[in-house]
């Protein structure tokens, strides 16, 4: 999957805010097919329950059904075309998400060979946070961090100083 690229420091980061917000007796819905990040969470003691790869525009009865303490969605929501259907199906009363924000200076990523592995949305901060309001959610936290990569330019420069990634806890109001 991270074939030379693997995320380490975005996994570092969304661990310690899980960790943060999340006691480890919790049963975690982490929406997407089972990945690195949900073997990470259950070596630190998580319970994990993953989507199976099922549209989740068109079928959220995984969401539904219950059976989960914590909602999570860990980089799915800019592939989701319709995210605030998702988000009013849920159900707990927690939820930890993370995002890509959309960077001004780089297209939206767009894969020419995988329809999955698209973008949608890239999210501005704000405008996650007003979905999460609008679907009855209240932001108790939140974090942003940069992205920087090891090469030389215009872009590189701007990838280490601007915020790439939007993670926050938040509860049913």
């Amino acid at each position: 999957m991270y074939q030379n690229s693997f995320p380490h420091k975005r996994y570092s980061h969304t661990l310690e805010f899980l960790k943060k917000h999340i006691p480890v007796n919790n049963t975690v819905l982490d929406l997407g097919v089972e990945n690195p990040f949900s073997q990470i969470m259950k070596k630190e003691g998580y319970t994990v329950l993953n989507t199976s790869g099922e549209d989740l525009d068109n079928n959220q009865s995984i969401i539904e059904n219950g059976g989960y303490d914590v909602f999570a969605a860990f980089e799915i929501f800019e592939h989701l075309l319709n995210p605030y259907t998702v988000l009013q199906k849920v159900q707990s009363d927690k939820l930890i998400l993370s995002v890509p924000l959309r960077l001004w200076f780089s297209p939206a990523y767009r894969s020419k060979t995988d329809m999955w592995d698209r973008h949608y949305h890239e999210f501005e901060d704000w405008q996650l946070d007003w979905l999460l309001e609008k679907t009855g959610w209240v932001i108790k936290d939140k974090k942003k961090w940069t992205n920087p990569v090891k090469k030389i330019g215009i872009r590189p420069i701007l990838r280490s100083v601007t915020p790439r990634y939007y993670i926050v806890y938040a509860e049913r109001r």
